[in-house]
């Protein structure tokens, strides 16, 4: 009998749904709307229906057998598997206790973890970090989220929060963020800030869709090349202080934006370059690498918290 576990990727808008055998394989997925703006209790329907649906499709298999619920989410998750704070989208999850809720509802252990946590775990597993049991990944989005990979697993820190790198400060009363504070650095490194950055260029075109704005430099938009340039540098700030603070053997870049490769990559790595202290990210050079499970990755990555 093999085992597999129901993945779950739960956003503000879709929650993607997926049944993963125990080697990585998946063997269903499905999506459907979060229905978030309809309550807490609606949503919290809703994350249970799409897990119901993952193991009823379990049934098609005779040798499979389900032994859990994993869940990734945006937010800070604490120890003992509640909401500890949540997006705007996801409105009244704050203290939500999910992995006691889905436990009581589908009669499975489950785990949860914050969403980049779950990335990170993907890709370690069936991904770009396949190999690594330290690293730090980086997902750039609508913010900057991070996680902390130490022996093959997460680290947590004291409440459950580690990994906030996006509230990192870089720039003293520099632009408001979304916590309150001034500066951080995911108001200049998240593809919400490349596409404030691409406004203030006269570039609406590129901030609807930045994949424009890369389209552009290839073929020698110099006011492109330029925004990507500073774009660029302004992520390799933070990720200098990552790199001077845990000194990781990799990182490994996710979010959409990280489908562009070198083309965005290949500027960061000449920055940090510039930036590092020497023995930091040289001799070798420090392993800068894309994510490559795409939307893959949170369901993957929130199955292996059941297939330990």
């Amino acid at each position: 009998m093999l085992q597999a576990a129901v993945g779950l990727d739960i956003g503000g808008t879709n929650i993607k749904a997926g049944l993963v055998r125990e080697d990585g394989v998946i063997l269903y997925d499905m999506m459907a709307p979060t229905n978030a703006e309809k309550g807490k209790d609606q949503l919290l329907d809703s994350i249970a229906e799409a897990a119901a649906s993952c193991m009823e499709q379990a049934r098609n298999y005779t040798n499979i057998e389900v032994t859990g619920i994993g869940m990734g989410t945006a937010g800070f998750i604490t120890l003992d598997g509640a909401i500890g704070s949540a997006t705007a989208n996801l409105p009244d999850w704050k203290g939500t206790p999910l992995r006691a809720e889905m436990e009581r509802r589908l009669h499975l252990p489950a785990q949860l973890e914050n969403d980049v946590n779950v990335l990170a775990i993907g890709e370690m597993w069936q991904g770009a970090g396949r190999g690594l049991t330290d690293f730090l990944c980086v997902s750039l989005g609508t913010g900057v989220g991070g996680s902390i990979i130490t022996n093959g697993h997460t680290y947590r820190g004291r409440s459950g929060y580690a990994g906030a790198f996006g509230h990192q400060i870089i720039h003293r009363g520099g632009n408001p963020c979304t916590c309150g504070s001034k500066g951080c650095w995911e108001q200049y490194a998240s593809v919400t800030a490349l596409k404030r950055q691409a406004l203030a260029a006269g570039q609406p075109a590129w901030a609807d869709d930045p994949r424009q704005l890369f389209a552009q430099a290839e073929v020698g938009n110099e006011t492109a090349k330029i925004l990507i340039h500073d774009y660029a540098e302004f992520i390799a700030i933070g990720l200098t202080n990552l790199i001077h603070l845990y000194n990781p053997p990799a990182i490994i870049i996710g979010g959409a934006i990280s489908e562009q490769g070198d083309a965005l990559l290949r500027p960061v790595r000449k920055h940090i370059e510039r930036y590092t202290m020497d023995g930091f990210a040289d001799h070798p050079p420090l392993p800068i690498l894309p994510a490559i499970l795409g939307n893959r990755a949170g369901i993957i990555g929130a199955a292996k918290l059941i297939l330990t």
